[in-house]
């Protein structure tokens, strides 16, 4: 009984709970939370347009949220929880614009609050436009060859961003990565030539991103593209044929002359870039212009392009005598005119013409598309950065 009464003045004495109650000071005794509305980000930080405005309650439930750009006079968009707790905003800001939010609560004693705060995003330097490689409207589908791309008119600082923005899908699935050719453009591809029937989607998700030296993404893009059967010919400086491959299979050969020692075919895999049943021919475009000595210009028909500096695949009515015998040309790979009508009939954007033994170089990486000459294990370090 001593014992007993003591502890219960020790209590009295002290503060502390008996039996459960409390008898004065501790949590028990703590002043519920006070309610309040936040809003994020705050601070008055500069963010990128990308970033959600959230409005939370504390111990409240909100009522009207607005979020307004005076400049324009346009609201954003948002969502509440289902709590009603949380409100966050559902649409991209502008770039360069404060943006003011209104915001009221209730809280559990039927008290109304509210808020004023202000987001500021960021007024880009330069903002820079994604252009897709290839035109995704060219045409319809594109061959085993064809290389993915992206090209920016602004020079690209923050090149692991940009890449990070990007991205490639691939149905089926075929691992590939992105390598850059300039400041400007970056390529993509797999290991070997996209499977025939593969549906590719390229996104640039680059809005609001950061792409360095003040240069920010423009706008977000996505396009897809189809990949047909695999046509591929490989053109043989050796014994001056040009054998035809359907998925694999050879479906034709055919008697060609490539470029003569003078102006040797460059080497590689070469892409068909672009198709024209003519094209007018004028050797001043590599400085040989009239009044030289091999000056020529003249209307050349059934043309596929497989390089930038003017290589093409073409009808060569004139040189059908050294076709099959010898290389004549300056680069292209000739053929009669019934051989050039079956090409230009089965051979299409994105489709290859493999040049071996030609005496000439590789064909550069940025010739439209030498990125085929590229080795797996250099293409995957990237480009430029190294």
């Amino acid at each position: 009984m001593v014992t007993a009464w003591l502890a219960v003045a020790l209590c009295v004495l002290t503060g502390c709970t008996v039996g459960g109650s409390p008898s004065g000071g501790g949590e028990a005794g703590a002043a519920p939370p006070q309610s309040a509305i936040a809003v994020s980000p705050a601070g008055g930080n500069v963010v990128s347009p990308t970033t959600p405005i959230v409005v939370t309650a504390t111990s409240a439930t909100l009522g009207t949220v607005t979020v307004t750009n005076p400049a324009d006079g346009k609201t954003v968009t948002g969502a509440l929880s289902p709590d009603k707790r949380t409100w966050t905003s559902n649409e991209p800001l502008g770039y360069g614009a404060d943006y003011a939010v209104v915001a009221d609560a209730v809280d559990g004693s039927g008290k109304t609050i509210d808020t004023n705060a202000t987001v500021r995003t960021v007024a880009p330097d330069v903002t820079t436009y994604p252009s897709f490689i290839p035109d995704p409207t060219a045409t319809d589908s594109w061959g085993v060859g064809q290389i993915i791309g992206v090209s920016f008119d602004h020079d690209v600082t923050d090149r692991a961003a940009a890449v990070k923005a990007l991205s490639v899908q691939s149905v089926p699935p075929q691992p590939g990565a992105w390598y850059w050719i300039d400041a400007k453009t970056v390529h993509y591809r797999p290991q070997n030539y996209w499977q025939p029937g593969t549906t590719i989607t390229l996104s640039a998700n680059i809005y609001g991103v950061d792409l360095g030296g003040g240069v920010y993404g423009r706008t977000d893009r996505t396009a897809t593209y189809k990949i047909h059967d695999s046509w591929i010919a490989k053109a043989d400086g050796n014994t001056d044929q040009l054998t035809i491959f359907h998925n694999g299979v050879q479906v034709n050969q055919m008697p060609m002359s490539l470029g003569s020692p003078g102006h040797p075919s460059h080497e590689g895999p070469h892409v068909i870039s672009d198709k024209q049943n003519s094209v007018v021919m004028d050797s001043c475009s590599y400085g040989v212009c009239a009044g030289a000595p091999g000056y020529y210009k003249e209307t050349v028909y059934l043309d596929e392009q497989i390089s930038a500096d003017g290589e093409y695949v073409h009808s060569a009515p004139w040189s059908v005598g050294e076709q099959g015998e010898s290389n004549v040309s300056h680069g292209c790979v000739n053929l009669s005119p019934e051989n050039a009508q079956w090409f230009f009939d089965h051979f299409n954007l994105g489709d290859v013409v493999e040049v071996t033994n030609s005496g000439g170089p590789k064909l550069p990486v940025w010739d439209t598309y030498g990125d085929w000459e590229v080795p797996w294990n250099v293409w995957q370090q990237g480009g430029l950065d190294n």
